[in-house]
């Protein structure tokens, strides 16, 4: 495991109560070992602290075009039932937003029936019915052979770095099937959950896993289908942004981080996971999505 970016920390262990996962821990295989530097960088505390429950009237998102905030028209509220129930347009270029089989398709082409899109096969490989029911089925429990500890410690981690967004809202980027969205509205630690994915499938999947388990169901969760290169989010709006397992998905890893360094408020916490390479005993198919990428690295990164 590695951890990339301002950890104000001199800590040898790169996770606070988890000592065992330090970077040259004897617990990891060799394969999984490092040498990157852990450097420490001061932090800027935030500026004010988000309100506990957060203003979910209105301008909470934006075009994906222009950025401006979007105006609703329908229940407030930040549910599942409050957003499939309204109607967003944004004020600049007067373009109309609406939901999809409970989700809120926010992406750019959102709309338009004559158009030309080419993805990577790594994203388009997630856009499969058949994936996106397998994912929580057997295919995300393969992850513990490329150093993943599993769903459950890995969400406590990314809690640890999330202590300073208590309160705000988080966005879980390609959250896939919800398997940490749900885990995040469940917490109760944050006043809204935005699970994202451009994967209209996994969006569906992780709908039909929501409406088994009442405790969310009612949350203040919600389903957008998005861009990760084009997030619906004014800038510095959101406090918190997680991205399980996905970076090595996206088109433009760059360019995704960039549009994430953008929505964070000033002290916002990105934490992120993914496979950096594969080894001999990595699958054909894990080989394809992870490309030249089987560490688990981890990216923390706390906009100042």
């Amino acid at each position: 495991m590695a951890i990339a970016a301002a950890a104000a920390s001199s800590s040898s262990s790169l996770f606070p109560k988890y000592p065992c996962l330090s970077r040259n821990s004897p617990r990891l295989p060799q394969s999984l070992r490092f040498s990157s530097t852990i450097r420490a960088v001061t932090l800027q505390p935030a500026k004010s602290e988000r309100n506990q429950t957060l203003e979910l009237e209105g301008d909470l998102f934006s075009c994906p075009i222009c950025y401006e905030p979007l105006i609703r028209k329908g229940p407030t509220g930040l549910t599942l039932g409050a957003i499939y129930r309204s109607g967003f347009k944004c004020r600049k270029c007067d373009k109309t937003y609406s939901s999809k089989d409970n989700y809120l398709d926010l992406t750019v082409i959102s709309g338009l029936k004559d158009y030309t899109e080419v993805k990577p096969a790594s994203t388009e490989l997630f856009r499969s019915p058949f994936v996106s029911f397998l994912y929580e089925r057997g295919w995300r429990q393969n992850f513990n052979r490329s150093g993943f500890p599993g769903p459950d410690e890995e969400f406590k981690m990314a809690q640890e770095y999330f202590k300073s967004a208590q309160g705000g809202l988080l966005v879980d980027v390609s959250c896939g099937s919800g398997l940490f969205s749900r885990k995040f509205a469940k917490s109760g630690t944050y006043s809204g959950v935005v699970a994202l994915d451009f994967s209209e499938n996994m969006l569906r999947q992780c709908y039909d896993f929501i409406k088994q388990d009442n405790t969310i169901l009612t949350s203040n969760l919600a389903l957008v289908r998005a861009d990760v290169c084009r997030l619906p989010f004014a800038s510095g709006f959101v406090d918190a942004v997680h991205a399980g397992a996905a970076l090595h998905c996206w088109p433009s890893p760059s360019n995704a981080v960039a549009e994430i360094s953008r929505i964070l408020r000033s002290g916002g916490v990105f934490v992120g996971t993914t496979f950096l390479r594969y080894t001999s005993s990595t699958s054909l198919t894990g080989r394809v999505l992870r490309e030249d990428s089987a560490e688990l690295q981890l990216f923390d990164r706390r906009r100042d």
